[in-house]
């Protein structure tokens, strides 16, 4: 069944992200996600899902917050990079520290802040809720995942 449901998500187009976070020694840690969503308008809720067995699990689950950096069409190689096994996918990255301590990715599309608000164990994952409290949005095409391949929209982004 698990070939048969990853084949079938594969045809759900997602965006692609990079979501990071700081640890309470300030240090930056980072994944590539595409288990993102939008949950709530009041409050602004979203939702990242994150592996119990991935690095960054750990690090999210002790920080306040984290921050979605969506990636532009041609950040295919920062993407990998965070999906990744690299001790610090942060040394080859071009990235800044944000007011609320959490990395920001430069060349992306959008920046969303989140203040942690709550999690939740679902298989071998926790979702991590996530409530928005700010960001910045940049101009360019968003990078997306469709047929387990890196596409990207020919749409207008005026």
């Amino acid at each position: 069944m698990s070939d048969q449901f990853r084949s079938l998500l594969s045809r759900f187009a997602t965006g692609v992200t990079v979501a990071t976070t700081a640890d309470a020694d300030g240090k930056p840690w980072g994944m590539t996600a595409s288990a993102v969503t939008s949950v709530s308008l009041e409050p602004p809720l979203l939702l990242i899902c994150v592996d119990r067995e991935a690095k960054f699990h750990a690090a999210l689950h002790g920080a306040t917050g984290f921050a979605l950096n969506v990636l532009a069409a041609d950040q295919k190689n920062l993407s990998r990079t965070f999906a990744g096994s690299l001790a610090d996918p942060f040394a080859s990255a071009d990235y800044r520290i944000g007011p609320d301590g959490f990395p920001l990715l430069a060349g992306v599309v959008a920046h969303i802040i989140c203040s942690r608000w709550g999690t939740f164990d679902a298989g071998d994952h926790t979702v991590f809720f996530g409530e928005v409290s700010g960001g910045e949005i940049f101009e360019g095409l968003p990078l997306l995942h469709y047929r387990s391949k890196y596409t990207t929209t020919a749409m207008n982004h005026n």
